[in-house]
This record gives C-alpha cells, structure tokens and sequence, in this order.
C-alpha cells in the first residue's frame, strides 16, 4: 500500500518512512502543506499521515481542500496537538483516525491497515480468495493454510490485485503501489513480479494480462 506522509520534521519523517517501509508500505513524503496538495493532485495513494503545523499550508487545510474536492483517500493525523478540541475539529474536518505525537510504531501501523480497510468496505483483517490468504500485519501469504515465500513487493502487488477483483488495474498505478519517487525501477520490474506470482501460487490465482492496459483477478 502506498501511503503520502506530510510531515516537516526531519528527523521524525526519516524515522517514520523508515518503519512504515519496514512494515511493509510504500511511502512518498512531503515537508510542507503546498507539496502535500501537488502530491494529492497528481498521484494517487491508499492513505495519507497528515501532520497538522506545517509550513505554507496547515494539514487542516490540506484535509479541508482534499474532501471539497470530493477525495475520499483515508487520512490519519499525527500531531502533537493533543486538546480535545483539536480531536473534534480534525475528524469534522474529514480525517478518519487521530494521532498524538509521541506516539508507538506499531500503532500508527495498525491503525493505517485499519483505516485502508475500512475505506475499502472490508470486515475482515485478511483477504482471502481461493483458499489463499493474505494476513497484512504479518505481510504473509498463505496458500492451503501453508506460508508461501513471497517478497514484500510481490506481496503489496498481490494485494493490491485481490483488493479490486474482477477490476483492471493500469500499469502505471501497479507501478506507483510498489514504488516510491526515491525508488529505481527497472523496465521490467511489475512484469517480473508479476511472473514470480504466478509461478509461487500457480492456480491458486489467475492474474490476467489485459493487453496495453494492465492487470486483473477474475
């Protein structure tokens, strides 16, 4: 899952992309609220991690603009701004979970997987699809109850694809969903993943080519 974080603490962002990656997430981060709303504008993302003081633009604003908008992307706030007050005014405003700076990893984790499947209409924490399941906390694939040895960009890939079944998703957004702007990206790298599912779950899950445009699950 690829997830915008708009924070302009250095120190803290670096920390924060750094685990969020380790976790499994593809993060892109921006330090100020006008490279937030560029970032918004032109890309697309599972979730955002909204700081609320930030320069140019405060994240309040960036919320406000982005539901105007009618952009529905789940955004967390993560802030130091701890009042109940605050709390009120960022959900009213649009936000779909609040954070309190200083804060655990592993909860920030926890509540973004939350708030992607809940925006995603999904009950469960696991996706499973012809006796194959995916466990997102774990970044585990298992087929027939056994754990398959899968990597963690063929695993964002994966679920990426059986999040949208029976959709066509393009290249470019498959490619945007494993990679960040930092990241180098061979020519071939989505073909190669692709071809490394196929081969580790084999029938289990059918992905479709669909010629020009991208890639399916029926």
């Amino acid at each position: 899952m690829r997830i915008l974080l708009v924070e302009d603490d250095e120190l803290l962002g670096d920390g924060i992309k750094t685990g969020l990656e380790q976790q499994g997430f593809t993060v892109d981060w921006v330090q100020d609220g006008e490279a937030a709303n560029i970032a918004i504008n032109v890309e697309t993302f599972d979730a955002l991690v909204l700081d609320l003081g930030l320069p140019k633009q405060s994240g309040l604003q960036v919320l406000q603009d982005m539901r105007t908008k009618k952009n529905a992307t789940p955004v967390l706030i993560l802030t130091a701004r701890e009042t109940i007050e605050d709390r009120i005014k960022g959900l009213d405003t649009g936000a779909d979970d609040y954070m309190v700076k200083p804060f655990d990893l592993g909860e920030l984790t926890a509540r973004l997987r939350a708030v992607i499947r809940r925006s995603a209409e999904r009950a469960s924490p696991f996706i499973e699809y012809h006796g194959v399941k995916l466990d997102p906390s774990t970044q585990t694939v298992y087929v027939k109850n056994k754990p398959a040895n899968i990597s963690r960009r063929e695993f964002a890939l994966l679920e990426k694809l059986l999040a949208n079944p029976g959709k066509v998703l393009s290249r470019e957004m498959l490619v945007q969903t494993l990679y960040g702007w930092s990241d180098e990206i061979d020519s071939n790298a989505l073909e190669v993943h692709i071809h490394n599912l196929r081969k580790k779950l084999g029938a289990k899950i059918k992905i479709k080519t669909v010629r020009g445009i991208g890639y399916l699950i029926e």
